[in-house]
């Protein structure tokens, strides 16, 4: 299995808890990961997955598929011009454009809370 394919959950932590970014994957018992930004997050989600996906494998842990597309699916129609964009930078970073659209949408979303906590 491929960390990628693997739902990921995304938020910000609290000042309190040290602030930035905890990444979790329901599907993973225990697997999560944190960053100062939700990019950096979701990196080092996606190494913790591969270590946990590994780990399961050499001790014969049994390891979940990853939960159907029609569980967790967001679909949405964009204009051309916006998903050559979205392509280009996703090949830029060597990342999928799922991965790189939930980026873009945790970040959103976490500015957004973060500003009406203020």
């Amino acid at each position: 299995m491929n960390p990628t394919d693997y739902p990921i959950i995304v938020r910000p932590l609290p000042q309190e808890d040290g602030g930035g970014y905890l990444v979790t994957f329901p599907d993973l018992p225990g697997c999560m990961a944190d960053g100062e930004t939700p990019e950096e997050a979701i990196q080092n989600g996606f190494d913790a997955a591969s270590s946990w996906l590994k780990t399961a494998q050499e001790y014969g842990d049994p390891i979940p598929a990853p939960s159907k597309p029609e569980d967790n699916q967001l679909m949405t129609q964009v204009p051309q011009s916006l998903y050559t964009r979205l392509t280009t930078r996703a090949q830029a970073e060597g990342v999928s454009m799922n991965a790189l659209v939930v980026t873009y949408l945790a970040e959103g979303l976490s500015r957004q809370e973060a500003h009406q906590i203020h």
